[in-house]
């Protein structure tokens, strides 16, 4: 009986010794977590719900801010809408990144070469890629407006960037070429996790290539798929680098996103307690698009199986 108490009291011991281990090591990264993450989340939803600047104590207002934003911000649903429509231009990019990666995945001559082209895009830093893009994309010396001129596609230069129908277009262009090396590389690895036998069988069985690519490629990538999406749905939506040099969320808004627009009412004009209400707004935006991507890719994608 003393031996199995005695056993029981050094079990009882070594879990403790090994919970204490464990949460020293966890310790540092979750206070961090909570000084840079969980309390300025806290405070920034406080502080939507007041009238504050750095120059006078705060007020509680209640729903204001929200008010304001919902019924007369034609400048917040501009932002909201080019948001939007930055973050449903991610599958295009995701899609353009499959074909390419079913490509260097082939046996072609070079793959090695050209799976290196495509992925240099990716490390260039964004303010590089900006700056190339709207040189590509000027009135006067850019080099899209000199081939459709040399073409005789077009008499006139297009003013790209100056333009309310095309500058929207020309931004999301840049960040798809930006995250196309990336895309492909997830992808790409996706691909050569699939069995080779699971292609044998299915062709053996009579499946051509569009049925094996419907039945065993896209249903085993579906989680580099959702990766991918994830990734490109938060490049997009903070892309304030990329915006900001190309066009500064011009002309007018037709560019502004909801980042830059926070930045803008948070610094130019001060008004910090209406960017934390906005900064809410797109948080919620945030979560409701990854769920909704979750959702369609199945429900469970990224859930660990245990045996």
């Amino acid at each position: 009986m003393d031996s199995s108490v005695a056993r029981s009291r050094f079990t009882e011991r070594r879990s403790t010794r090994k919970a204490v281990l464990i949460w020293s090591f966890l310790a540092p990264s979750l206070v961090i977590f909570l000084l840079y993450r969980i309390l300025p989340l806290a405070w920034n939803v406080l502080l939507s719900f007041e009238a504050w600047s750095p120059l006078k104590p705060a007020v509680f207002i209640g729903f204001d801010n929200y008010r304001e934003m919902f019924q007369d911000d034609d400048v917040f649903w501009q932002a909201l809408w080019n948001t939007l429509g930055i973050i449903a231009s991610a599958p295009l990019g995701i899609a353009i990144a499959l074909g390419l990666a079913l490509l260097v995945n082939s046996n072609i001559r070079g793959r090695d070469v050209y799976r290196t082209l495509i992925f240099l895009s990716y490390p260039l830093m964004t303010v590089a890629v900006a700056i190339i893009w709207r040189w590509m994309f000027d009135e006067r010396v850019g080099l899209i407006n000199y081939v459709a001129r040399s073409l005789h596609l077009t008499d006139q230069p297009i003013p790209f960037l100056n333009s309310f129908t095309w500058a929207l277009p020309c931004v999301i262009a840049a960040n798809i070429w930006q995250m196309l090396g990336f895309y492909m590389i997830i992808i790409l690895t996706g691909l050569q996790t699939i069995p080779g036998n699971l292609y044998e069988a299915a062709e053996i069985d009579g499946a051509n290539s569009f049925r094996r690519f419907l039945r065993i490629t896209l249903p085993l990538l579906r989680p580099s798929l959702f990766l991918c999406f994830v990734i490109g749905m938060l490049n997009s939506v903070t892309s304030f680098d990329l915006i900001y040099v190309m066009t500064n969320g011009g002309p007018g808004h037709a560019t502004e996103i909801l980042v830059t627009y926070i930045y803008k009412l948070a610094f130019n004009q001060t008004r910090f307690d209406y960017a934390a209400a906005i900064t809410v707004v797109f948080f919620l935006l945030l979560l409701a698009v990854t769920w909704g991507a979750n959702r369609l890719s199945g429900g469970n994608v990224g859930a660990v199986e245990y045996d």
